[in-house]
């Protein structure tokens, strides 16, 4: 499969790495207003590319998506330091409403991935201007959330990140909602697993964990000026899940006629992935506090975009 990425920067670029690391494409190209930087980051992979799999590495204008099974959309202007996702709308939307359009000139097949913030509302944004079934427009969403909560919990009880299983659900942002209720090592539910561990999962924990995923992309962003590897690394994941029709399950956003009551929001829930896109969307069980959580990011997000259609 042909992956295009629409945006050389820190994200774009380390999803070109991680996806030519993985194998998970037969050719990935880069397309960027600043055309060196595409060229040079195609450049700098491919020398990469013997220590891996073999990937044909390329760059250049819009044309050179042509035959791209998927492209991502990492393009857009930055998140400043303390700067919420959602107050990067205005400035990103502009961006998207030029880039869809190409994309869509000279991949008219492609699957779309949208990797840039605000993540949901630019989901939608991709969506409306494309014209593709929701299924085939996917967010990223709380994809990289619900692996730093598997990883913080992981960590806590001493096991493998593997073996949580575990999803962020709603915004990819401060409304997010922790599935606590739904969470499960190995087989069996979290409380049972950490009395038998002898690991006590206190209110304080909970929290503790809860504002260390809430919180990771504003600490990793005062210190190094923005995240790249965990997304990077999570949209490898969602390329070769649509490549292989694995039908994986992950916490990704697309439009969605109905959530928690709200209506037409894209927002993260689990759902199948597959060589079509979403395949279908699995309705979590949340206790009551969870699902009203939910429904108050929906509602954030769904106000977040009044005015704009």
């Amino acid at each position: 499969m042909k992956v295009g990425i629409v945006g050389a920067g820190m994200v774009g670029s380390a999803a070109g790495f991680a996806i030519a690391m993985r194998g998970g494409a037969r050719e990935v190209v880069f397309v960027d207003r600043n055309a060196a930087l595409a060229q040079a980051q195609a450049e700098d992979i491919g020398h990469a590319v013997p220590f891996a799999h073999p990937v044909k590495l390329g760059a250049g204008d819009y044309e050179v998506l042509a035959g791209a099974g998927i492209v991502i959309l990492a393009a857009g202007v930055a998140q400043k330091p303390g700067e919420s996702r959602l107050s990067l709308l205005a400035r990103n939307a502009e961006v998207f409403s030029e880039v869809i359009a190409r994309v869509r000139q000279h991949a008219p097949d492609a699957l779309l991935i949208v990797a840039s913030n605000p993540v949901d509302i630019m989901t939608e944004v991709a969506q409306r201007a494309s014209g593709l079934p929701p299924e085939r427009v996917i967010g990223t969403g709380t994809l990289l959330d619900s692996a730093r909560f598997r990883a913080l919990l992981a960590g806590h009880l001493g096991v493998a990140a593997h073996s949580v299983h575990g999803f962020v659900l709603g915004e990819h942002g401060d409304s997010e909602v922790l599935a606590w209720s739904s969470a499960r090592v190995g087989a069996e539910p979290l409380d049972r697993i950490a009395l038998q561990l002898g690991v006590a999962i206190t209110e304080e924990v909970r929290a503790k964990i809860d504002a260390g995923v809430r919180q990771a992309a504003y600490r990793i962003i005062a210190g190094k000026g923005a995240t790249w590897y965990g997304i990077g690394a999570g949209l490898a994941r969602l390329v070769q899940a649509i490549r292989d029709d694995q039908r994986a399950v992950m916490s990704v956003s697309i439009r969605s006629p109905e959530v928690a009551g709200i209506a037409d929001v894209a927002l993260s829930l689990p759902r199948v992935i597959g060589a079509a896109g979403v395949v279908s969307t699995l309705v979590p069980s949340l206790d009551d506090g969870e699902w009203a959580a939910l429904k108050r990011s929906a509602e954030v997000l769904k106000d977040s975009t009044a005015g704009l259609w």
